[in-house]
C-alpha cells in the first residue's frame, strides 16, 4: 500500500463516520472547487506501544519523514509533523500525544485499561491508524469524567484511532480563495465553525491561517446505551511565502492549541 492508498482508507473511514465533513466536501465540489488535503491529523496517548512514533511508522515506511516538534503547554500535549520526502504535494501528517502521567492516576489508570485491551499484534501493525476504538463500547460515565480532565483524552477514548480531521488546503481554491470567504460560506450552509480564540486562528504575518467547524455530533454505542458526542471536523488552511517566497509548510502552536477544540463536547 502507498500513501495515497493509505489516505484514500483513512478518507473513507473519516466520511462513513462522520457525514458532515462528507457534505463540507460536496459543497466545495458543487461550487466547483478543487479540494486539495493540506493536512491530515491523529491523537494517540504517549504510551510507548501506541504513541507518536508508533503511529508515524506507517507514513516513514512510505516516503515521509519528521519536519517539527511541537509542545503544548496548556493541553498537555506533544506533536510532530511529517512530510513527503519528495512529493510536495503530498498531505502534511500532524501526530499528537496526551502526556499522560501529568493528570490524575483516575486518567491514567482508565488508559491503561483502555491499551491493554487493544489486541499486542496492532501494536506493531500498520492496520493500527485505522482501527478507531479497539477496546469495544466505552462507558459512558468513564468518558464524562476523562473529559473533566481531557476533552482530548475523552474523544480519544470513544474514537480511537483515526484521522480526526482533513484539511481544505485553501490555497488551491479559486473562488473561496480567503479563509474570510470560505467562513462566511460555510456559516451560510449552515455549518458551526469553532470559534474558540476567534473563527480564524494565525495571521498572514505568521504565514498561516487556519478555521475549522466544529465536529459533527454523532451516536456512539457506549455500555449505558446510545448517545450523541463529537466525531470529526473539517479544517481549513491558508497558507504563505515566507522571505524566500516559499509557502510555509509548518504548524503553529498557538493556533492549533485552539483548533483542538474543535472536537469538544456542546449540544446542538
Amino acid at each position: 500500500m502507498n500513501y495515497t492508498q493509505i489516505f484514500d482508507r483513512l478518507w473513507q473511514d473519516y466520511i462513513e463516520q462522520n457525514p458532515a465533513t462528507k457534505n463540507v466536501y460536496d459543497l466545495f465540489i458543487t461550487e466547483g472547487e478543487t479540494v486539495y488535503n493540506d493536512h491530515i491529523a491523529f491523537r494517540t496517548f504517549n504510551d510507548p506501544r501506541i504513541n507518536i512514533d508508533v503511529l508515524a511508522k506507517v507514513f516513514l515506511k512510505n516516503g515521509y519523514e519528521e519536519r517539527g516538534t511541537y509542545k503544548f503547554e496548556e493541553k498537555k500535549l506533544l506533536a510532530r509533523h511529517y512530510e513527503h520526502k519528495t512529493d510536495i504535494h503530498a498531505p502534511r501528517v500532524f501526530i499528537s500525544e496526551l502526556l499522560t502521567e501529568v493528570f490524575s492516576d483516575f486518567l491514567q489508570s482508565t488508559v491503561r485499561k483502555w491499551i491493554s485491551e487493544i489486541p499486542s499484534e496492532l501494536f506493531q501493525s500498520d492496520e493500527l491508524i485505522y482501527s478507531g476504538n479497539v477496546p469495544g463500547a466505552p462507558s459512558f460515565e468513564v468518558y464524562q469524567k476523562l473529559r473533566a480532565e481531557s476533552e482530548y483524552a475523552g474523544w480519544l477514548y470513544v474514537n480511537g484511532f483515526m484521522a480526526n480531521h482533513f484539511t481544505v488546503g485553501v490555497n488551491s481554491l479559486k473562488k473561496l480563495d480567503s479563509l474570510q470567504k470560505v467562513n462566511s460560506f460555510l456559516k451560510s450552509n449552515g455549518f458551526l465553525l469553532n470559534d474558540a480564540g476567534g473563527e480564524i486562528q494565525g495571521t498572514p504575518e505568521e504565514l498561516l491561517e487556519q478555521s475549522s467547524i466544529k465536529a459533527g455530533i454523532i451516536k456512539i454505542q457506549f455500555l449505558e446505551g446510545i448517545f450523541d458526542v463529537p466525531g470529526c471536523y473539517y479544517e481549513f488552511a491558508r497558507r504563505y511565502p515566507d522571505a524566500d517566497g516559499k509557502l510555509y509548510s509548518g504548524f503553529i502552536a498557538t493556533s492549533a492549541n485552539k483548533i483542538f477544540e474543535s472536537t469538544n463536547f456542546y449540544k446542538k
